[in-house]
This record gives C-alpha cells, sequence and structure tokens, in this order.
C-alpha cells in the first residue's frame, strides 16, 4: 500500500499532464481516503476469498501516457461471431481510442472519452463523476480515482433512445507487469433507453496485467439500461472491477457478466434503488477450470416501497478453480412491498475446486416478498444415463447438460446477437477450445 502512496506523490505532475483539472480535482481527497482506509482488508465479511493488496503487492508498471497512435484495434482485432450490430468503440490500456462516436447516434448523446466529456460538458460531469464511488465506495475504488487518466461516458438525454447496443472494447496489453486503471461513466436521464456491452480481453499472454475499474451507473426516473459484460482474458490477468448503480422511480436496469476466462476476477456490485417502482436484473455466469479465482460480491439496497429486484449467478467450476459468491439485500424499513430474490446455484466437476457461498437477506420492513437460496452440486447422473442409453457419447452429454445448466442466464440477455455469440462461444467453451469474441487477424 505504502508503495503506492509514495508513487502518487513522486508522480502526481505525471499522472495530472494528460487530463482536465476537474477530473484531477477529485484525486486528492481519493488519496487521503485510500491512505486512511487501504484495500479491502483479507477474510473480512466481504472480502472473504480475495486478497486485494496480496494480489497489487508486485511491482506493477503503470500506464501514465495515451497508447501510440501505431495501434488501430479497428483493425488488430474484430469480432468473428456475425450479425452483432453495435456501435463499436475501443480502450487500450484504459484510454479511450479516437474520438467521440457521435455520428451515427441520436443527437445529444455523447459516446466517447472521460477527458473529453469532462471538458465539453463540465457541469454534467462534476454533478456525477465520482458521485457514487466517493459516497459508497472503499479503499479500492479510492485507489482507481487516484490514478485513472481516461475512461469511457455513455450519455443519453432526457427521452432518447439508442436503438443499437453501444459495443466498448477494453484491450489490456504490455510487455512487462502492468497495472491499468480505467472508469465507465453511464447517465441515463429520465426516458432515456440503451443498452452497453463492454468487452474485456487481454492482447499479451506472457505478461501479468491487472486493472481495476469503477463504473458509475445513473439511471433517471423511467429510463431503461441494460449492461452487459463479457470478460476473456489470460491466466496472468487481474480484473478488479466495481459498479455503483443507482436508479430513480420506473428505471429498469438490466447487469448481466459473464467471465468466460481469466486469471483472477474480482467483480463487486453495489445496487441502490431510490426511486419507487424501480427494477434490477442483476445476472452472472462463470466458467472456471486449471487454477482461476472467480469473486463476485454483489449488495443491492431497497431504500423506498414497491421495488423489484431479481438476482441469479451461477458458476460452472472443474480443475481447481475457486468460485465465490458473496450476494446481500437489505430492505429498509421504509420499504414495503418490496419484490427481492436472490439465487446462487453451482456446478462443480471436480474434486479439487472449491466453490464458497453466502447470500443473505435483512429485512426490515413488513409486505415484502423475499427470498435466497444457493446450491451446490454435480452433473444429474440420472440424465447422464439417460442421455447415454439414447446413444449420445459421454462427452457430448456432459457438454450438453453443462450448456443447459447455464441456460436461464443468457436467456437474461435482451439483445440477441450477443445471445447468440454467447452460446457460441460457452459451448466451444465447454469443448475446451481455445477462443476470443475478438480475434488477431
Amino acid at each position: 500500500m505504502q508503495q503506492y502512496i509514495d508513487f502518487f506523490k513522486s508522480e502526481r505532475q505525471t499522472i495530472d499532464h494528460a487530463c482536465p483539472p476537474l477530473l484531477n480535482a477529485f484525486r486528492e481527497k481519493a488519496g487521503e481516503t485510500f491512505q486512511q482506509k487501504g484495500f479491502p482488508a483479507y477474510r473480512s465479511e466481504d472480502y472473504q476469498q480475495t486478497d486485494m493488496a496480496g494480489l497489487l503487492k508486485g511491482n506493477f508498471g503503470f500506464y501514465l501516457n495515451p497508447p501510440g497512435q501505431n495501434i488501430d484495434p479497428y483493425k488488430v482485432f474484430y469480432c468473428n461471431v456475425p450479425h452483432l450490430n453495435t456501435h463499436k468503440c475501443f480502450t487500450i490500456n484504459g484510454h479511450f481510442y479516437g474520438e467521440p462516436t457521435g455520428a451515427d447516434l441520436p443527437a445529444g448523446v455523447f459516446s466517447g472519452s472521460l477527458n473529453t466529456f469532462a471538458r465539453q460538458h463540465p457541469a454534467i460531469f462534476a454533478d456525477y463523476y465520482n458521485r457514487l464511488a466517493a459516497e459508497k465506495g472503499d479503499g479500492l475504488a479510492a485507489f482507481n480515482t487516484m490514478f485513472v487518466q481516461d475512461g469511457y461516458v455513455l450519455y443519453v438525454p432526457a427521452n432518447t433512445v439508442i436503438e443499437k447496443a453501444v459495443q466498448l472494447t477494453n484491450i489490456s496489453r504490455g510487455n512487462n507487469a502492468s497495472l491499468i486503471n480505467r472508469r465507465i461513466l453511464v447517465i441515463m436521464e429520465q426516458g432515456a433507453q440503451a443498452k452497453l456491452l463492454v468487452c474485456d480481453h487481454t492482447a499479451d499472454e506472457e505478461s501479468t496485467l491487472a486493472a481495476t475499474q469503477v463504473v458509475e451507473i445513473y439511471a433517471g426516473e423511467n429510463a431503461s439500461f441494460d449492461f452487459y459484460e463479457l470478460e476473456e482474458s489470460t491466466p496472468k490477468t487481474i480484473r478488479l472491477t466495481t459498479n455503483f448503480i443507482r436508479q430513480e422511480a420506473s428505471s429498469c436496469v438490466v447487469v448481466n457478466t459473464i467471465t468466460l476466462s481469466n486469471g483472477v476476477t474480482r467483480n463487486n456490485y453495489r445496487v441502490d434503488l431510490t426511486g419507487k417502482q424501480a427494477e434490477t436484473h442483476l445476472y452472472g455466469m462463470a466458467i472456471g477450470d486449471m487454477k482461476q479465482q472467480i469473486d463476485n460480491f454483489t449488495l443491492i439496497n431497497h431504500h423506498v416501497p414497491a421495488c423489484h429486484s431479481d438476482e441469479l449467478f451461477k458458476y460452472v467450476l472443474d480443475d481447481e478453480a475457486t468460485g465465490t459468491f458473496g450476494g446481500r439485500i437489505i430492505v429498509a424499513k421504509d420499504a414495503p412491498q418490496t419484490k427481492a430474490y436472490q439465487n446462487n446455484r453451482n456446478l462443480l466437476g471436480s474434486r479439487h475446486c472449491r466453490m464458497y457461498s453466502k447470500p443473505q437477506l435483512e429485512i426490515y420492513a413488513d409486505d415484502v416478498k423475499c427470498s435466497h437460496g444457493m446450491t451446490i452440486g454435480q452433473l444429474d447422473e440420472n440424465a447422464l444415463f439417460y442421455m447415454r442409453s439414447r446413444g449420445i457419447p459421454a462427452d457430448e452429454a456432459i457438454l450438453l447438460l453443462k450448456f443447459a445448466f447455464t441456460g436461464d442466464v443468457i436467456q437474461g440477455i435482451r439483445l440477441e446477437g450477443l445471445r447468440d455469440r454467447l452460446k457460441l462461444l460457452i459451448e466451444k467453451r465447454f469443448r475446451g477450445e481455445l477462443i476470443k469474441c475478438q480475434g488477431c487477424i
């Protein structure tokens, strides 16, 4: 921890150099918060299985300058699954590549660099940036605010609808052990509608690359927003994300995170339902083998009456993989007529893999409908025997059962092209094929 505090103080001028003053203004307070809190404590209530300080204690280098323009992700990376019609944009090591992509978007929409947005829309930026991270975050979020130099912003004005989904591809690359800090800010004003797909990829398989990411999502009254995350990285990649979501009355937010390949992943989701009849659907799926680690933590706060949250996370683990799910739903005393459901289901294929699960409900109101549950098991032997008796080879029968297990998470995706893509990628993943959604040409 001290090494980062010292680095922040000694390199402050370099850190600030390429960023607008409005972004830099948040660093000092974040530095004080990090110095006070540090990284979240290992074995604490919310970090039972992930040692943040241990993961980041290595001698990481920082990318403090934008990538060279000789890197063209539009040519180096391509989508090998057809029919995914999206507005495409990229970040490279946390820096947005290119200019805002507004030419084919509705008037008033901004889709582009965090720095550019701060310069062009300072009042809106000041109202939203770091508001949730400072209020709800921990030392990890403060660490990101200290060092982040760029990121991505999606701003959708009131009553504006983006018909096509926006696809953001985060590319991490480096020849040495590197620490990347990136930011995503989503502002959905009243009645706005949009979908955002974020794909994470690592271009260099031999280097240890760690990434911290803070996402802040604001859904105004009657807004609708879908947020999909797809991680396909390498065994040497460390991905540490914190997602903050605040919803106003009658808004609907769908979050679906898929981890197909990784090294160590920790995803935090902190949702605040602050307007009546707000609705949250939070889904996740992880496929782990070898020695992969996938840790998802969720906290959903029902502050007001008549809101609905639905939460489902599924893990398929094999070899010596480790999975962790920690989920907490809090229903405040002023939130009657709440509907809140939480479920974690896990499929283990080896005696050496491990799954840790802790679903929780805290209910302080009457007149609610809430439930939570967790299951850990293996493939259904009767179903496997039945399929074998019908002439289906053992390997194919196992694949079909695993694929069926993931089905309801995939069906929660309201982007048809993405559903088709994931069905293909999940099948290949279970077959043990080396896959990437984005491939090198």
